[in-house]
């Protein structure tokens, strides 16, 4: 594997900020560049994107399609009400992974269901921002066992 998006969805851009005791104080900043360190030890190339808009993170998936070889995308609110997401990342061919830096499952009962889930190759949950780090390590043993 060489090329990796790394997709934030709604609100990350708050890291630090929104809700401390939930997702932790790092940034988003910060976060990348812990995944950027990561993925260097492993000669990946990662690209970053955040959104809080629904549309631009369909449309950075659809310009990427063809460059990435692994995707990990924190949907954020949208893994619980976004159709359009789904079906843009059900076209991928590469490894998936659908990350939340909570856990999702013992939250209120509107956040237990994704739609992101039935897509991707994997779920990391309430690992906070050390999630990210294990994402691009399943997607290399995944690449590895091709």
């Amino acid at each position: 594997m060489k090329n990796l998006l790394i997709v934030h969805g709604p609100n990350l851009n708050l890291l630090g900020e929104r809700e401390p005791e939930i997702y932790g104080t790092q940034t988003m900043n910060e976060i990348n560049d812990i995944i950027k360190e990561h993925a260097e030890k492993h000669n990946i190339v990662c690209r970053f994107f955040q959104s809080n808009h629904e549309g631009a993170l369909i449309d950075i998936i659809h310009e990427n399609h063809k460059w990435m070889d692994g995707l990990i995308i924190n949907p954020g609110a949208y893994a619980h009400t976004s159709i359009a997401l789904r079906d843009a990342l059900s076209v991928l061919s590469c490894p998936i992974i659908e990350l939340h830096l909570s856990n999702i499952y013992n939250r209120e009962k509107f956040r237990q269901r994704s739609f992101i889930s039935p897509v991707a190759t994997g779920v990391i949950c309430g690992l906070g921002a050390a999630g990210y780090t294990l994402a691009i390590d399943a997607i290399i043993s995944l690449d590895s066992n091709k």
